[in-house]
């Protein structure tokens, strides 16, 4: 997924279009992890990247994706870039401490 979210709406207020981009993120998630898993794969692992504005897109983990919707909602951005690629993960075993 790659996309920009406008964050302003004329017939929606501010907060409702900023829960309705953080469900649409939620669903998508959702929808990629359910897809079966190829040969050798532990888990849907997913490289995001989040930019508010005209700014650059910043590398970030899943989980702060969200949070990084809501500082361009609260710094008034015209809009917000989101990228999330699904790849596949292996899981690392721990090593002995």
């Amino acid at each position: 997924m790659k996309k920009i979210f406008p964050l302003t709406s004329p017939s929606h207020q501010p907060a409702r279009v900023v829960e309705q981009i953080k469900s649409d993120i939620r669903k998508y998630l959702k929808r990629e992890r359910k897809k079966p898993l190829p040969e050798g794969v532990d888990f849907w692992d997913f490289n995001c990247k989040v930019g508010a504005g005209d700014a650059a897109p910043e590398t970030k983990h899943v989980e702060e994706i969200v949070p990084a919707i809501d500082q361009a909602a609260a710094a008034a951005c015209p809009s917000v870039y989101i990228e999330i690629l699904a790849t596949p993960g292996h899981r690392q075993k721990k090593g002995d401490a």
